[in-house]
């Protein structure tokens, strides 16, 4: 008998997708051009020069200062999901042979939630940046807050956006790259505070997710939340394809060195 293949079941349209080719796609559906997630070390290798990168805060991770049921098990499993500490990969990366700041986010970690450590390590990258005069990319994918770290996990969005503040008195440059999905505190804080912000296609983006506000019995125009709305709305300020990631953040890295 033939050995069968496996597949990919899409997302969006349910189009099977033989493995390969949705790997050599970049987990992009061939048939509908939905952006599946990524993890962080995949994003690392679609936008940063090989070999280039050097890792910060490996070190760092999240405690269960709440005692919250069933989170240290959560945490231990998506360690071993993920090869990550945390939810976020954080370093200096050389893009187009620029050296640059970058911090990424990983869905499969805890949903991408943020804790007090992505908080702490968005901050160190900012100052990094800041110290050495560096760009900054920040990759956001998130589902908001984390609810196992309470207050701890809140206060990151005055942290991270005073962070940004500082490193914008500097004139330096911040790109935010918006991935689905992106939403909550993060959305509220360093998300939106690049002076470039760009979205992959389809992105959801917001605060409140549209199962909440749906709740509220409010009528959701098409699109809601989605980052071909937030475009038309000036929330965002481009879209791009996967495929053409790497080459537009070297250019606005280029224009603005």
């Amino acid at each position: 008998m033939p050995e069968i293949s496996e597949t990919i079941s899409c997302r969006n349209c349910d189009a099977q997708i033989p493995a390969e080719t949705f790997t050599q796609n970049l987990k992009v559906c061939p048939h509908c051009d939905h952006h599946h997630y990524m993890s962080a070390y995949e994003r690392l290798s679609l936008i940063a020069d090989t070999d280039s990168f050097e890792e910060y805060d490996a070190n760092l991770y999240s405690i269960d200062s709440l005692e919250f049921p069933e989170y240290p098990e959560k945490l231990e499993r998506d360690v071993a999901k993920t090869g990550l500490r945390s939810e976020m990969l954080s370093g200096i990366a050389e893009i187009g042979g620029h050296r640059t700041a970058i911090a990424i986010g990983d869905v499969g970690f805890i949903g991408g939630t943020c804790g007090s450590v992505i908080g702490e390590k968005v901050t160190r990258c900012i100052e990094r940046a800041l110290e050495n005069k560096l760009p900054l990319v920040v990759v956001s994918v998130s589902g908001g807050m984390r609810m196992q770290e309470g207050t701890l996990a809140l206060m990151q969005m005055a942290k991270t956006a005073a962070a940004c503040a500082e490193y914008a008195k500097e004139g330096v440059f911040y790109i935010s790259v918006v991935t689905d999905p992106t939403f909550g505190g993060a959305t509220a804080s360093y998300t939106s505070l690049g002076d470039v912000i760009i979205a992959e296609p389809g992105a959801r983006i917001g605060f409140a997710g549209p199962l909440a506000v749906a709740s509220l019995r409010e009528e959701l125009p098409e699109n809601f939340q989605k980052a071909e709305s937030l475009l038309a709305h000036g929330f965002i300020d481009t879209i791009v394809h996967r495929t053409d990631m790497r080459q537009l953040l070297t250019d606005l890295i280029d224009f603005a060195s």
